[in-house]
């Protein structure tokens, strides 16, 4: 999400990824090295061979050269931040806004809070129609999917492939809408070529990436009773013959691949995808591209509306052509036979003052299903108030990535005024550890309780670059965890690939 919405793009840009090229383009060889070394698994080393040095250093002079109004956008945003830094001390703040550069004229107000502390809101709505978004920038490659894990995707560019279809397109093109419904709606190849908008060869290398025959799943529809099916990561299906709800999708390629779920597992509909934060694993571009005409109505936790660091995901899901609503907290929304209410979500964005995160409690098929996502237990009180609102929970999902990475790592391209290494290591993305979820689970009175979205599952490593072995904190805390439940009654288990629960209901 952020290399997409507008704010927060033109800064990752200028402040994250021109600076890593330049630097790579110093030292080719120990980038690539960097990147292949386990050690540095999801450090910002850019995975490109030095042979294709040359290729970067036109990417970088094309990059300079064509996005020079988001470059200079960003770089307003960070004169703007020092002018209301400085000279905002308490009185009033008219006279700051002829200083203001001119980049930003009509998008920000200044506004200080109750503690006299001053801040830019950006009125992103208008952002998105302003030189700071471009929707050239956007586009899609397609590929076969190798079974060889792909490097990280917040450090490496994507260059051009003899064996990658590239489409300059943006994500809202109808195009895609046919092509990705072609897994349910067999089409054409003339059909898709002429929604695609493909020249020859681009046509030529599409027909290498169809297949003849569907390969859908059987069993992808149920006929009674209700289910669950965990997708990996944080990824769960929930299902009756009624509705269908998928939380956070992020969906393996690999449709040949045994022992987890694939787009052949897909419902032909999706009535609800309930997305709880817009950190790069649970807002996943590649997926979302890929539900394109199969979803009705995403649903996402609302922003608080002009933060730098707090983009809306309504607004970024309709950029992708999607129809988004939005949800504040004990927000429901009703379905044949049950209801979604959005609950509060605490943590895990290294204390910046973002909203736009949510954790969800459903009612489905007779059951009262909890997806809590990667929000931490600090206070457990605030979980007595979901059970007195909402009852008691049948089925908790809970993350546990207790030790996760610093501040400065998501959040360092936002930050106008740098913070010291200690400072951002003490501010961690991290979810519950075992006590904390454990008074979760309490607070909640859960039956049942699993854990999820650890980023375990052997196909996101491009996402996630998580390294585990058996004596990390976070796998000893599981531990911890699950030996709580035994003592205390409660059915416990740590998810990885696939999982299905089926009950039966009237």
């Amino acid at each position: 999400m952020y290399a997409t919405a507008p704010v927060t793009a033109t800064m990752s840009l200028a402040f994250r990824w021109i600076p890593m090229l330049e630097s790579y383009l110093q030292a080719p060889e120990w980038h690539y090295k960097g990147s292949r070394d386990p050690k540095f698994r999801g450090g910002f080393f850019v995975n490109i061979e030095d042979s294709r040095a040359d290729e970067v250093r036109a990417l970088l002079a094309a990059i300079r050269r064509d996005r020079a109004d988001m470059i200079r956008f960003a770089e307003a945003i960070a004169e703007a931040e020092k002018i209301v830094r400085e000279e905002a001390t308490g009185y009033d703040l008219r006279p700051l806004y002829p200083k203001l550069p001119a980049e930003l004229a009509g998008l920000v107000e200044i506004a200080y809070d109750t503690s006299n502390a001053a801040s830019l809101h950006f009125q992103e709505p208008l952002v998105y129609h302003s030189k700071a978004y471009t929707e050239q920038r956007q586009s899609v490659q397609l590929s076969v999917e190798t079974g060889i894990e792909r490097p990280f995707v917040m450090s490496t560019p994507r260059l051009p492939s003899p064996d990658v279809l590239e489409l300059p397109i943006p994500f809202r093109h109808p195009g895609l809408e046919q092509l990705f419904l072609s897994r349910i709606r067999p089409t054409t190849l003339t059909a898709l070529r002429e929604a695609l908008e493909l020249g020859d060869s681009q046509a030529a290398q599409l027909a290498g990436l169809l297949v003849p025959e569907p390969a859908l799943a059987a069993d992808r529809h149920i006929a009674a009773g209700a289910r669950i099916r965990y997708w990996g990561h944080a990824c769960l299906l929930m299902q009756t013959p009624d509705v269908a709800i998928m939380t956070d999708p992020f969906i393996s390629a690999d449709t040949d691949a045994t022992g987890r779920y694939t787009y052949n597992d897909l419902p032909d509909r999706i009535d609800y995808v309930l997305i709880t934060h817009g950190h790069s694993d649970h807002l996943v571009p590649e997926t979302l591209l890929q539900l394109r005409g199969r979803v009705g109505t995403f649903v996402v936790p609302r922003t608080s509306r002009g933060n730098l660091c707090d983009p809306s995901l309504a607004l970024y899901l309709k950029s992708f052509g999607f129809s988004a609503v939005e949800v504040d907290d004990f927000d429901e929304i009703s379905f044949p036979g049950g209801k979604i209410a959005a609950t509060p979500f605490f943590g895990e964005h290294a204390d910046l003052d973002i909203r736009a995160k949510a954790t969800y409690w459903i009612n489905l098929g007779g059951k009262s299903i909890y997806v809590g996502a990667d929000s931490s237990g600090l206070d457990p009180a605030l979980y007595r108030y979901v059970r007195r609102h909402l009852g008691r929970v049948d089925i908790a999902f809970l993350g546990m990535e207790c030790d996760g990475a610093p501040l400065n790592w998501q959040y360092q391209a936002f930050l106008t005024k740098p913070i010291p290494n200690k400072m951002s290591d003490s501010r961690k993305m991290s979810g519950s550890n075992a006590e904390q979820a454990s008074a979760i689970v309490t607070e909640l009175g859960a039956d049942e309780v699993y854990i999820y979205a650890m980023g375990e599952e052997s196909w996101l490593g491009h996402v996630m670059a998580t390294s585990y072995n058996e004596d990390s904190f976070q796998l000893r805390q599981i531990a911890e965890f699950e030996t709580w439940c035994a003592n205390n009654g409660v059915k416990s288990g740590h998810l990885l690939d696939r999982h299905e629960w089926h009950w039966s209901h009237p």
